[in-house]
């Protein structure tokens, strides 16, 4: 029969950091993460010594929750291994030494999985109770109950008690100010949300409150697309379902098991915290994993389980090591394993969800060489080339890709091989389809095919890519024009020797008054050509978008840019017969056709300001009341 015995807790502090009893943990409520996880360890013990023959196998495992609102007691109770005297000794009062560790070592043939740390877990309940009692027996053959009780000073006290079935019952006298956990609602809530998925049931007054079947844990042969589904819902309802997903197995150099989700985009991605569940053997521990996975996966969803991922003492925050750096590698390639095989398999498919793929993809490009190699033909453009409808032949890829609602997509390698020959190393990109529409229209009246980079991310992307492909030069529509959009017409000169281009730059460079802005005289192909229209050189106009970034403000448009004056457009022609019909006045003062010119330039120039976003909005008012003003003089020509 034991005799009562009293003595002082060992602490040790050659295993791990003093123990402070309300500071190790960042949240109270985790204690009883800590107490369950305990109770299914003891679960499994026993059944792995029962398969040794070292104690009575026993009844199916469980682990019951019990409140007692008059006594404000929450009990924790399991029919696990339990413990004679000498283990609760040695368990329970060296603090931080871990029973798990040491039955692993007995059993470590064995493959199933201990949470462990039972020590430093159990001084958990201290931070929501005054008083801590044990009641346990042991499994094995002989043992007697004891009773161990705790105020939460390093005294305690040893006894015999009174059990008839082998487990452990934790007994926590709650703190006034720690009473919310003698509330069912709270306590459901704190199942579900850390012991979900453990394998042994968890009851609540003798209900069954976790799912306890982990689908990670599950091979992918075992398991179907509605079983994906299913688990993503219950894990983000009301969010849609996913796009597709990654399941995670590996078992070297570390065990590690998981499914993540692609989610449709929404615009609210997190790409700081991240919304990937971390567990350890089925225990969820955090939702905070941006030291595990590389930034630009983080706004995946779904779990990643490992007991290898090495966390702090409180299990609540990890620590980063060369492991973790490894880990952060192999989800990585799995992630672009498993969109190579969805591009291959269904392009069509995988150009349908690619505006929901492309920040992860594009991003993880340019911050990872090793990503940015494996997914260098998984990135695609949208493009205005027509897409193919049949089946590609054997061996050929199928591009451009038919998208949704009638776009096209293509790779740059496929763009590359439609370019005609020796001119295949400028490619040609529109950000911004609205704003840059006269001088897409132009290339596309030509027959140029042109890759739609029109994400934000692209401002960063396509300079990333012409460092990657320097032998390629990136040019957008808007930019330049080079001799294919032009009719090569000669023009005649006058007796000043001035031939009408000469003449209209001279007639819009008074009406400016602008030494910012660039004239240039052009013959345009084309009937649907513009009558003007604004061209910023690429590296003036990046260092502009960069400028924009740094300040954090959308980029507008530069004071250095080019105005490009069509003169075979109909109003252009107009203008310079105004011009040149003007009556020459004495003095400073201008005849009525000079003003209408100098007018008529200057509005064409604010059209072509408009038309990619260059009228600030205090200037809207101005324009439309000279528009007004000018269509209201023209009429009185015309009366």
């Amino acid at each position: 029969m034991l005799q009562t015995e009293q003595g002082q807790i060992q602490i040790h502090t050659e295993n791990i950091f003093p123990i402070i009893k309300k500071a190790v943990y960042s949240g109270h409520e985790v204690f009883l993460r800590e107490l369950v996880s305990n109770s299914v360890d003891a679960i499994s013990k026993r059944r792995m010594a029962a398969m040794a023959g070292d104690c009575s196998e026993g009844p199916e495992g469980k682990v019951s929750i019990r409140i007692d609102r008059e006594a404000k007691t929450l009990t924790i109770s399991d029919n696990g291994i339990g413990m004679n005297a000498e283990e609760v000794k040695r368990y329970i009062n060296q603090v931080a030494f871990s029973s798990a560790e040491d039955f692993l070592e007995k059993y470590k043939s064995e493959s199933d999985a201990i949470i462990g740390h039972f020590g430093l877990g159990f001084y958990s309940s201290f931070m929501v109770a005054k008083q801590v009692e044990l009641v346990t027996l042991s499994a094995r053959g002989g043992s007697e109950a004891v009773r161990w009780s705790c105020d939460g000073s390093p005294s305690f006290t040893l006894e015999a008690a009174e059990r008839s079935e082998p487990g452990t019952d934790v007994i926590l006298h709650l703190m006034e100010e720690e009473l919310e956990y003698i509330e069912p609602a709270r306590i459901r809530t704190l199942i579900t949300t850390y012991c979900d998925f453990l394998p042994v049931e968890v009851q609540l007054e003798g209900e069954t409150v976790n799912k306890r079947e982990s689908p990670w844990k599950k091979s992918p042969r075992d398991l179907s697309d509605n079983d994906y589904i299913e688990l993503y819902r219950y894990l983000y309802p009301f969010q849609g379902d996913p796009l597709l997903w990654v399941h995670l197995n590996t078992d070297y150099p570390y065990t590690l098991q998981g499914i993540l989700y692609f989610p449709k985009s929404t615009g609210r991605a997190d790409w700081e915290k991240g919304e990937i569940k971390l567990y350890c053997n089925n225990v969820f521990v955090s939702d905070s994993i941006k030291e595990v996975v590389p930034r630009y996966l983080l706004p995946l969803r779904g779990v990643i389980d490992s007991p290898d991922i090495p966390l702090n003492v409180s299990r609540s925050a990890l620590q980063t090591d060369r492991r973790v750096r490894s880990i952060g590698g192999f989800v990585a390639k799995k992630v672009g394993d498993r969109l190579k095989e969805l591009q291959r398999d269904d392009p069509k498919r995988y150009a349908e969800i690619w505006e929901s793929l492309a920040p992860f993809i594009k991003i993880g490009a340019m911050e990872d060489d090793k990503f940015a190699d494996q997914v260098a033909e998984l990135v695609l453009f949208g493009t205005t080339a027509a897409a193919t409808q049949d089946e590609p032949a054997e061996g050929q890829s199928l591009d451009p890709i038919p998208g949704p609602e009638g776009k096209a997509f293509t790779t740059l390698s496929g763009y590359r091989s439609r370019l005609e020959a020796g001119n295949d190393k400028r490619i040609l990109y529109c950000t911004d389809e609205a704003a840059q529409a006269g001088a897409l229209a132009l290339w596309k009246s030509q027959g140029a095919e042109v890759l739609l980079a029109d994400t934000f991310i692209d401002t960063q992307f396509i300079p990333w890519l012409e460092q990657r492909h320097e032998e390629l030069k990136f040019q957008r529509v808007d930019s330049e024009l080079d001799d294919s959009l032009q009719e090569q017409e000669s023009e005649l000169a006058d007796a000043d020797g001035k031939d009408a281009s000469e003449k209209l730059r001279e007639l819009f460079r008074k009406a400016l008054d602008n030494d910012k802005v660039t004239l240039q005289v052009q013959a345009l192909k084309g009937d649907n050509a513009p009558a003007a229209l604004i061209l910023l050189p690429e590296q003036m106009r990046r260092f502009n978008d960069l400028d924009a970034l740094m300040q954090q403000k959308l980029p507008g448009l530069p004071d250095h840019h080019v105005l490009l004056i069509n003169r075979r457009h109909p109003l252009v022609a107009g203008l310079q017969k105004l011009s040149a019909g003007a009556i020459l006045t004495t003095g400073a003062a201008e005849s009525p056709s000079e003003q209408l010119a100098g007018d008529l330039s200057r509005h064409l120039y604010d059209l072509a300001r408009l038309a990619v976003g260059g009228l600030e909005p205090n200037e809207l008012a101005g324009f439309q009341q000279r528009s007004s003003d000018l269509m209201g003089r023209l009429m009185e020509k015309l009366a």
